[in-house]
């Protein structure tokens, strides 16, 4: 597996190059498909005092989705023993999950006999709800009912490319990366979807349901 150190405001000491290389074995135990590791080490310094730290990136790319972790430490060894540890623990539970879905399949299932669905978290609405919905009951709330919107903090934006894959993938994905949630492209609907991380090895999905807006009839 090929590794490139990269050190940003920092420079790469032999020490340093030869720990990554020890490192790099425990990692290409765990995922032999991959073909390269990207470490990029970040120092930053702080001009209100605080005391300087190094990040430690780390970019697993190879036959398969990119895995990625990072850790902070005002050492940078440490800051790379603990990236290390997060992608592996990354990877093993990326095995876990495949195993499992293969000795425990999920999904939505159908009872022909009793027209019962199982395997999946839909809870129908009751009676009175539908009514409601029916004769017009349910409040609608208006935009001109709400404030104007207002943050104090800053709101930090990333756009991403779309990708088509199933919900299964969805959450491989998720896994490897190390997020809560991954908004992806459902393959099955062409709908905008998310998968998030439920208790135990639980996923949910919510996706948005797209309608084309009415078409102007010339007159």
């Amino acid at each position: 597996m090929d590794t490139n150190i990269v050190g940003v405001g920092v420079g790469i000491t032999d020490r340093f190059r030869s720990v990554v290389e020890e490192k790099v074995s425990r990692i290409e135990h765990l995922a032999p498909r991959a073909q390269a590791l990207e470490v990029k080490v970040t120092h930053r310094s702080y001009r209100n005092g605080r005391m300087e730290d190094d990040t430690v990136e780390l970019t697993l790319d190879g036959k398969g989705p990119v895995v990625r972790a990072e850790a902070t430490d005002a050492d940078k060894f440490a800051a790379l023993d603990l990236a290390v540890d997060k992608i592996s623990e990354q990877i093993r539970r990326a095995k876990d999950k495949r195993i499992d879905a293969r000795n425990h399949p999920r999904g939505a299932k159908f009872e022909k006999g009793t027209g019962e669905l199982s395997g999946i978290d839909v809870q129908p609405a009751s009676v009175d709800v539908l009514r409601a919905v029916a004769t017009g009951e349910v409040p609608v709330q208006n935009d001109s009912d709400t404030e104007e919107d207002y943050s104090p903090v800053v709101i930090r934006e990333k756009e991403f490319g779309a990708e088509w894959m199933t919900a299964e993938e969805a959450v491989d994905r998720m896994e490897l990366v190390g997020h809560d949630f991954f908004l992806f492209i459902d393959a099955r609907t062409d709908h905008p979807s998310v998968v998030y991380r439920r208790k135990g090895w639980d996923y949910g999905v919510i996706a948005l349901s797209t309608q084309a807006p009415p078409q102007a009839v010339a007159s």
